[in-house]
């Protein structure tokens, strides 16, 4: 069977390293939330719809508190106390604001113990909700099981929602196992999330509640057609992170795009931002049984893939506790790896062996997302599939989780369909071909693979000890994660960030606290 000989005592030290890493940026923003956190808050309380012109309630309601000075309160408390002083309900208020009629600050309070009970009922109904959504997901997955491994995940990203469900039909009637449908360019930055259905994107489709559910619609159709479930993906994360991931759960995705440093390094989004709101999208997706996607593949197509195995590693580990804070179990933390070490360096083979063994080794409960090779493809298809048909084989050798599939154009986010076509049989045979391949090798101990996974773990403990040693925050300003340096006090959406109150209250954090943590 194939497996490192790597020392577990370098192995506990890094968890030990990067859950204290982690730990002290939880304590260090435990005081603050940010805009759109309240506006999930507002969601979860049922506030949904745009003004005439086009502005989102949530963004509505959270804007005018902020005008008013009140946003350090929380969004709930303030909502409750209107609910219960003018008998409405929180879409009622919502659409009040909009048209100027009432004024949340200026409303006499109904007393402390009345507003917090009314405040905890009226988003009890959005997590029930996404309760029932979860069991929805386990009850199909009983009725329509997968059970082939690694699962074959594809993009379908026209930006027409109603061309991408055409296009998920028939990659997932050609095997396709996962439907990432990848977002419009630029929707990260957003700081909004658009309403109803789209049919323009840019490199993408909007993410839209709408489009989630017409989406699952379709897989859950063809999934009926196929005798097996097929899942849905999209991205949570960008300045709306936790809005997305509260519409993915209620339209019951199953995978979605959530990295704790992702928005910070390759969107300059502001750190404490980032941060916080990657916390609590993070309970949401654990309470909706969603299985987070992490990003770093976005470092080995940044810098020098061959170098960069311990700040992938590091950054896994800490993504690893990030998420496990949140409430995530093992099975939900896809973390991000990619097969991008340059080809024409001699054992480069030999070199992704060890670093995909590796990462599968140190996570083994963990749905490892692996991601093909882009960098070094150039205009030579023979090459391009040669360069496919590796990371086919190491991917089922060392029993990767989910496996993007590699196909040549890929840059095209609806690519030709016969190349999707040929792509995902070509993995599907991998699959099928080398599926007991890896219990039957066993590596030379102390041999090259051994030794370049040893020196890759020997390093990242070296980088966790001087991030540890920094802090987080000096370490990201000091450039030690892809290269890109950023400011805490930089990026984009830190106007969005304050301190909670005397009185602030979160009861959706509450609710979901309280059963994922119990």
């Amino acid at each position: 069977m194939l497996k490192l000989s790597i020392d577990p005592k370098i192995v506990d030290k890094c968890h030990e390293l990067s859950e204290d890493i982690t730990s002290r940026v939880a304590r260090e923003l435990s005081s603050l939330s940010t805009v759109a956190i309240e506006r999930t808050v507002a969601r979860f309380a049922g506030v949904d719809g745009v003004t005439p012109d086009g502005v989102p309630l949530p963004n509505v309601v959270v804007n005018h508190l902020v005008e008013k000075g009140k946003i350090h309160d929380g969004v709930a408390m303030h909502l409750a106390n209107a609910c219960l002083a003018l008998d409405k309900t929180p879409q009622q208020v919502a659409e009040m604001i909009a048209r100027g009629e009432t004024d949340l600050s200026a409303i006499e309070w109904q007393g402390t113990e009345a507003v917090t009970e009314k405040a905890r009922e009226i988003c009890q109904g959005s997590v029930d909700k996404i309760r029932a959504r979860r069991a929805e997901r386990e009850a199909l997955l009983e009725e329509l099981p997968v059970t082939e491994t690694p699962w074959l995940y594809v993009i379908c990203a026209t930006g027409n929602t109603y061309e991408d469900a055409v296009q998920g039909r028939l990659a997932a009637s050609q095997g396709a196992d996962v439907i990432a449908v990848i977002r419009s360019t630029g929707q990260s930055l957003l700081d909004f999330v658009p309403h109803g259905i789209t049919t323009e994107g840019f490199g993408g489709t909007y993410a839209t509640q709408a489009n989630f559910k017409l989406m699952r619609e379709a897989l859950d159709e063809e999934s009926r057609k196929l005798g097996r479930y097929v899942r849905l993906v999209n991205y949570c994360s960008g300045l709306c992170m936790p809005e997305i991931a509260y519409m993915g759960a209620v339209e019951r995705l199953d995978m979605m795009l959530n990295d704790a440093m992702y928005g910070i390094l390759f969107r300059d989004i502001n750190m404490e931002r980032t941060f916080v709101d990657q916390n609590f999208s993070r309970m949401i997706n654990a309470y909706a049984g969603i299985i987070i996607n992490t990003g770093e593949d976005n470092y080995l197509t940044t810098v020098d893939a061959f170098g960069a195995g311990p700040s992938v590693l590091a950054s896994q580990f800490m993504n690893y506790h990030f998420a496990k804070k949140a409430g995530l179990k093992d099975q939900q933390i896809g973390l991000g790896h990619a097969f991008e070490i340059d080809p024409s360096i001699e054992d480069s083979l030999s070199y992704e062996l060890a670093m995909a063994l590796l990462v599968r080794q140190l996570f083994p409960d963990c749905p490892i997302k692996y991601m093909p090779p882009t960098v070094h493809k150039k205009g030579d298809i023979f090459t391009s599939h040669v360069l496919d048909s590796n990371f086919n084989l190491v991917s089922v050798l060392t029993g990767q989780s989910i496996h993007l599939v590699g196909m040549l154009t890929e840059a095209i986010h609806t690519p030709l369909i016969q190349d999707r076509y040929l792509s995902v049989r070509a993995a599907a045979y991998m699959r099928r071909a080398a599926k007991g391949l890896g219990q039957n090798l066993e590596f030379k101990q102390d041999g090259l693979i051994d030794r370049r996974a040893a020196s890759i773990l020997n390093d990242t403990l070296k980088l966790l000890e001087e991030v540890s040693e920094k802090g987080l925050f000096a370490a990201i300003t000091e450039g030690v994660f892809a290269g890109v340096k950023r400011l805490r006090t930089g990026g984009k959406g830190r106007e969005g960030v304050f301190k909670k109150g005397e009185w602030y209250l979160n009861p959706v954090e509450e609710a979901l606290r309280a059963e994922l943590f119990s």
